[in-house]
């Protein structure tokens, strides 16, 4: 018996010092396998873009007065207020849905300027006053606003009430469509990268980085010229658009 457990000793001893070689080759195997591939990488960009509808639009009329008598102006700036909303009841528009601001008035406090005529520098007379005012209509369907803000305008035009007749609209905010807009940019990168792997008989690693770009917005009134997104035609539409960039590790 004595025997027996002396030959055991070698043996174990030799059996732990051959599994901590493998187990030390096998992290030397690993870790030079990391050094190798820690320059394979393949950089990509994702595209996602998303179409943003209007959530509410207004009308806006802007019309102004200028002269030397003050409260002629005034006057003026009343009547044809009342003239307009006036029309705007006549053709369906509720009064509570028109919001009358506040009169802006700009003095200039002097009756004269200076101004070149002919190569010469000639004293011009100018209204000291100038009044502006604003009615805003808001609008149900987002879809006619711009349609209504059309006949509005030839309208007064034709009535001999002239303003100056544009649409407006509210779009959601882009951190509402923040998150889905930057998964689907990851999402695009991360199939461009597996199809520049298999291609390279490679597998796609982990992410090494990534850099979102910024979200840009295309519309009729909001345009980014980067010459692969068109701006939808419809003017209550506009589209965010994002590139990602993402490096990934290539195994």
């Amino acid at each position: 018996m004595e025997n027996n457990h002396k030959v055991s000793i070698p043996v174990i001893s030799g059996s732990a010092i051959f599994f901590g070689l493998l187990f030390l080759g096998f992290f030397i195997y690993k870790g030079l396998r990391t050094f190798s591939d820690k320059d394979r990488v393949v950089t990509v960009k994702g595209l996602a873009e998303m179409n943003m509808t209007a959530t509410s639009s207004t009308i806006n009329l802007d019309f102004s007065f200028s002269g030397d008598d003050l409260q002629s102006l005034i006057k003026q700036t009343e009547n044809k207020k009342n003239a307009i909303i006036s029309y705007l009841t006549n053709h369906g528009y509720s009064k509570n849905d028109i919001a009358i601001r506040n009169i802006d008035v700009y003095d200039r406090q002097i009756y004269y300027e200076y101004q070149w005529s002919d190569g010469k520098r000639v004293q011009v007379k100018v209204d000291r006053y100038s009044i502006s005012q604003r009615l805003t209509i808001s609008v149900n369907e987002v879809e006619s606003t711009e349609d209504k803000a059309s006949k509005i305008n030839l309208d007064l035009i034709s009535s001999n009430l002239t303003a100056n007749v544009f649409a407006n609209y509210v779009f959601p905010e882009l951190n509402t469509i923040k998150p889905q807009l930057i998964a689907e940019s990851t999402r695009n990168a991360r199939i461009a990268g597996e199809q520049f792997a298999n291609d390279s008989k490679a597998k796609l690693g982990k992410i090494k980085t990534a850099s979102q770009g910024q979200i840009t917005i295309v519309g009729r009134y909001y345009y980014h010229d980067d010459g692969d997104s068109n701006a939808p035609d419809e003017p209550y539409i506009q589209k965010a658009r994002v590139v990602s960039t993402i490096v990934f590790f290539l195994e």
